[in-house]
Order: C-alpha cells, then sequence, then structure tokens
C-alpha cells in the first residue's frame, strides 16, 4: 500500500521535470497520470472477484510482480509513448495488489477489534503515503532525476513480495471455474469503470462538466454500467453477485467514503499547492510540512481508533471524523494569500488528522463487516473503487471550481497570488461541504436498524444478512 500511494505523490513532484526531459505538451502531461489512474480504478473490481475465485495471495502477488517490473519500465522510458504505456500496466498492477488487501485482512484478523487495529495500520500507510511521497519525490528529483521515483519502487517491490511468501497464509477460493465463465460480465464491468475513470480525468477537467464530449462519454460509460448490471443480475453463473449490494451498511459506507475522499483527496493536492506556489515552499519543505498529518493520523489509527469504536461503535465513530475532517477543510477555505504555515495550514492537517484517524478505519470495518471468506476480495475491490471514484471525481471538481473562480479573480484584476488563494478558498469550501453531506448521510444511517445493529459497539458479527 504504501507503494502504491508513494507513487502517486513522487510523479505530481516530477511532473515538470519529466515534461522537459521527454518532451511532454501541456495536454499530453496529464497522461502520465491519468494512464495510471484509468488501470487503477477500472480494474479493482474485477482483480477483487478473482481473488475470490482463485487466490488473494495470489492475485496480491501477480500484482506486485507486475507493479514492480512496470515501475521498471517507467524508469527506462525514454519516449513519452513508452512512458504512458508502462504507467497503464504499473496501474494494472497496483489494482491487483490493492484490491484484494482488505480482503486479507478480514480473514488474518477474523475480530472486529483486530479488523479495525488493522485497518487503521492501513488508513495510516495511505496518509503517510502522500505525505512521504512529497518529501522523497522532491529528493529524487532535485538530487538524482526523475527515473529514480521509479527506480525506488525496485527493492520495496522486492522486499514485499519476499515477505508475503512467508507472512500472508496460503489461500486457494473455489476456482476460477465459478464466475470466471461470465466474461461478458468482466467486459462490461472493467469497461464501464475505466471510461468513468477516463471521462472524469481527461474530458470533465479539460473541457468542463457541461461540454458535449464529457457529457457525451459520460452517457455512454452510465450505458456500459447499467448493461453490466443487468447481465450480472441475469448471468446464471455471475462474475459479481450482486447480492452484496443488499447489505444496507456497506452501501452506507461506500457512499459516505466517496464524498470523504473526494474531500481529502482535494485537500492534499490544492494544500500541496497552496504551500508551494502561494507560500513559497520547494517540495522538499511541502513534504515536511506534511509530515505532522502523517505522524498524528498514524498514532491515533494504530493506538486509539480501534478504543473509539468498541465504546461508540464504527457509524458514530465515522461521524465524529467526518466533523473534524469538515472542520479542517472550512479552517484552510479561509487561509490568506499572505499566509503562514503555522497558523493558516497546520490547524487544519492535524484536525484532519484526527478526523481521518477515526473516520477512514470506522467506515471500512463498517463496509467489511459482513464479509465472508468467499467474497472478501469483492467487497474489498468496492471500497477500493468507491474511494478511488471519490477520488477522482473529487479532485476533478475541487480542481476545476478552484481554476474558474482564479480565472474570474484575475480577470477583475486581483494579483495571481490573491486569485490563486480565492480559487484554493473555494475548492476548500466545497470539499467541506462534500463531507458534511457525508456526516449527515451517517447521522440517517444511524436510524436504520440494520446499520445501526452493524454499527453497534462490541459487534463481534454482523446483525445483518451477508
Amino acid at each position: 500500500m504504501l507503494m502504491i500511494v508513494l507513487d502517486t505523490t513522487i510523479v505530481n513532484v516530477a511532473l515538470p521535470v519529466i515534461r522537459a526531459d521527454l518532451g511532454f505538451s501541456e495536454a499530453e502531461l496529464p497522461w502520465v497520470v491519468n494512464a495510471y489512474l484509468i488501470a487503477f480504478g477500472g480494474l479493482l473490481l474485477l482483480a477483487g472477484r478473482i481473488g475470490d475465485l482463485w487466490s488473494r495471495r495470489g492475485v496480491y502477488l501477480v500484482g506486485i510482480v507486475v507493479f514492480t517490473a512496470a515501475s521498471v519500465w517507467c524508469g527506462l522510458a525514454e519516449s513519452k509513448g513508452m512512458l504512458v504505456a508502462a504507467r497503464f500496466v504499473q496501474g494494472a498492477g497496483g489494482a491487483f495488489t490493492n484490491a484484494v488487501v482488505l480482503g486479507m485482512i478480514v480473514t488474518m484478523f477474523p475480530s472486529p477489534r483486530g479488523q479495525t487495529k488493522a485497518f487503521g495500520v492501513y488508513a495510516f500507510v495511505a496518509a503517510a503515503g502522500g505525505a512521504f511521497g512529497l518529501l522523497v519525490g522532491g529528493v529524487l528529483t532535485q538530487l538524482l532525476s526523475w527515473h529514480w521515483i521509479f527506480f525506488v519502487n525496485l527493492p520495496i517491490g522486492i522486499a514485499t513480495a519476499v515477505a508475503a511468501l512467508y507472512v500472508v497464509p496460503p489461500d486457494r477460493g473455489p476456482g476460477l471455474g465459478h464466475g470466471a465463465t461470465d466474461m461478458l460480465g468482466a467486459a462490461l464491468i472493467t469497461g464501464g469503470l475505466m471510461l468513468s475513470v477516463y471521462t472524469i480525468v481527461e474530458p470533465a477537467a479539460v473541457h468542463g462538466w457541461g461540454a458535449p464530449v464529457t457529457l457525451a462519454l459520460a452517457g455512454a460509460s452510465a450505458v456500459v454500467i447499467a448493461a453490466a448490471v443487468v447481465r450480472e443480475a441475469t448471468a446464471a453463473d455471475p462474475l459479481v453477485p450482486l447480492r452484496i449490494f443488499r447489505s444496507r451498511p456497506l452501501v452506507v459506507a461506500n457512499v459516505i467514503q466517496i464524498l470523504a475522499v473526494a474531500g481529502m483527496f482535494g485537500m492534499f493536492f490544492l494544500g500541496a499547492l497552496y504551500v508551494q506556489i502561494v507560500l513559497g515552499f520547494d517540495p522538499i519543505r511541502t513534504g515536511l510540512a506534511f509530515l505532522p498529518l502523517s505522524v498524528v493520523m498514524g498514532l491515533l489509527s494504530v493506538c486509539v481508533t480501534d478504543r473509539v469504536v468498541r465504546r461508540l461503535g464504527a457509524l458514530r465513530t465515522g461521524a465524529v471524523g467526518l466533523v473534524l475532517m469538515a472542520a479542517s477543510l472550512a479552517w484552510l477555505s479561509r487561509v490568506p494569500a499572505d499566509g503562514a504555515y503555522v497558523v493558516d495550514v497546520l490547524p487544519a492537517l492535524l484536525l484532519f488528522a484526527v478526523g481521518g484517524a477515526l473516520e477512514y478505519p470506522a467506515l471500512v470495518s463498517l463496509a467489511m463487516r459482513g464479509a465472508t471468506a468467499r467474497e472478501s476480495g469483492l467487497l474489498s475491490g468496492v471500497v477500493n473503487t468507491s474511494a478511488q471514484v471519490g477520488g477522482a471525481l473529487g479532485l476533478a471538481v475541487m480542481a476545476a471550481v478552484a481554476a474558474g473562480r482564479t480565472a474570474a479573480l484575475r480577470a477583475d484584476g486581483q494579483t495571481a497570488a490573491a486569485a490563486l488563494t480565492g480559487g484554493y478558498r473555494l475548492a476548500f469550501g466545497v470539499g467541506a461541504a462534500l463531507t458534511l453531506v457525508a456526516f449527515g448521510i451517517a447521522l440517517a444511517a444511524m436510524r436504520s436498524t440494520a446499520v445501526a445493529a452493524a454499527a453497534a459497539p462490541g459487534v463481534e458479527r454482523p446483525g445483518w444478512p451477508a
């Protein structure tokens, strides 16, 4: 997980250097990131299901090998096309690895307390990877070259694969014959998700949400996903049994997660831009600026969250975390153009760290608590797909809002710094609103008997049908 998250932020730091070295245009450069996101987001659900049918550890190891080999390919790239192709393969490897991680946690830690602690570690690594990537990316790019941001994955990938062989217990599913014959369903699910992610990260970000090409692709992706749902509902042996979505806790947790992760991705991305462009931090100082978030979130996720969940229940714990996350984004929505890190940024990062440490492990625990050994990989894929779609959607919306507001302020004659800050402030406000909507859904869900039973304090087994 660290390797996958690290890779995303490391690449963001190195994009200007990659553009100059390989000759990317402004329009082509986003494909260094988008090629990875499309493969990653599109294959998560399929990879999780293959893990259930064949072997979660097997899928995990295949993903590590593909991701690591593709990282070396990225580092050796000498042309634009070669790098974009390697990033697509790298995203596929990342999807196969990440899709089954939550499912492996469920099977290795059967008690809710153990799961919550493990999910806390997972959340910490995800947050730490984002901040650590900014720091490592700046160091490697400045002191060596952009190629090393990919080569660094080689020793990590080898060490992780070897450790997995000894630490992760082997498992065997019922066989690929159970569901793997649904090739049409697999093609529709993967194609629909890839098209959806592509629509968000490319035409929506470049041309706007109301552009004809964006609307056409959004409609096409909706049609493909609807066809996938019809196929899975009527197939004799579906790849993705739709009965899992009858679980209200699973649906509620994933809807909340989409909105919360949307705000989180925007906070990391736009927060880093504010610190670098407006406050004038270099990449290394930017990485150091976000380290307090990682440290606080890590300590709380590992040492505190499981106790709070046992006392308040998963849903109430998640709701408290959402309030703190919304407060953090609201704090950032007032940053000035001549701001100071200690006064204007650090308090928001610490608030977000506490909120994220409570929200993410608790909601993932709620989503996965009903997972059986035969479907934990599929549920893991669902949770990760929700997070990926939410992140891509949130980043696209908040970046578009920030760009639009900045352009309007520049047209009114404001300075570049003031206009940029005004755009960031509005985007942070949108992120706070999305998080508050997630909080409202959590409050409404507390009134549901089925969800409340699954999220109650001390629940050892789900109180709802799997």
